[in-house]
């Protein structure tokens, strides 16, 4: 006779939690991007082989058994930056708020730029925002971000207002790409950066725009961007964009958090 009730224990409903907490996380990841519908059919495969296994269908269980087996290492490759986000955010687990704002970047941590690199990054975007020059400007944080250096032109060199105002001179031969700033030092140009996949992004945005938010999916840097067509500063983190910051607001938040 089938039971008619199911007898639940506290560890079983907080297991269910957990559960319920990885599924949303890992929606939250792919939501957007062109793998969500790769996600949900690998969702829905999953629920289909815990049915399967609930009724003890013992050979479509074995069949879906062994498809799981193999298939690990093709969702390992196609969820490869999906997963590389998940485990960054597990790893800067104080940084993990999706919901960027004016006031929750002032919480970030550039401690590694002196007050005299602030001011002139922010001159610097100020001067190109009025010449409407684009401009990516990438801003480590814990991780060093060598592996995106090496994609570039080594300089290391000292952060003046004038450099990057001739670096993203629309004639400079190292105005394509990104600068990479870390440890006080401008350590690299034209860099090549990860460009986004995400759905939500707007498509009158360039491929500027997209890298920075490719960068900040993948690794815990802090990216300024200064639009060619308009002339706005925006700036990203944890893969969020905000748009037409103001010059004041960029050096609040790099200065405080500076102090912090």
């Amino acid at each position: 006779m089938v039971e008619l009730f199911i007898h639940l224990k506290f560890l079983d409903l907080l297991d269910i939690l957990f559960v319920a907490i990885l599924f949303y996380e890992l929606y939250s990841l792919v939501r957007g991007t062109v793998t969500f519908s790769i996600f949900l059919g690998i969702f829905i495969v999953f629920v289909v082989w815990v049915v399967v296994r609930a009724l003890k269908m013992e050979l479509l269980g074995s069949i879906l058994s062994q498809l799981f087996g193999v298939g690990m290492i093709a969702i390992i490759v196609v969820f490869q930056q999906e997963i590389r986000r998940f485990l960054l955010m597990l790893g800067n687990s104080y940084r993990n708020n999706k919901k960027i704002s004016i006031n929750s970047l002032l919480s970030g941590q550039f401690r590694n730029i002196s007050p005299s690199g602030i001011k002139s990054i922010v001159d610097a975007c100020i001067g190109m925002s009025k010449s409407k020059t684009g401009a990516l400007i990438v801003i480590s944080r814990d991780n060093e971000l060598k592996e995106y250096i090496r994609t570039g032109e080594f300089i290391d060199a000292e952060i003046r207002t004038d450099l990057i105002a001739s670096i993203f001179f629309k004639n400079s031969p190292l105005h394509d790409g990104a600068c990479i700033v870390s440890s006080n030092r401008l350590q690299a140009v034209r860099c090549i950066l990860p460009v986004s996949s995400s759905q939500e992004i707007s498509p009158s945005l360039g491929l500027r725009h997209r890298a920075a938010i490719g960068m900040s999916e993948v690794t815990d840097a802090f990216t300024i961007v200064v639009s060619e067509e308009t002339g706005r500063i925006s700036i990203t983190e944890n893969g969020k964009l905000v748009e037409n910051v103001s010059p004041d607001e960029l050096f609040r938040i790099l200065q405080s958090d500076h102090k912090s």
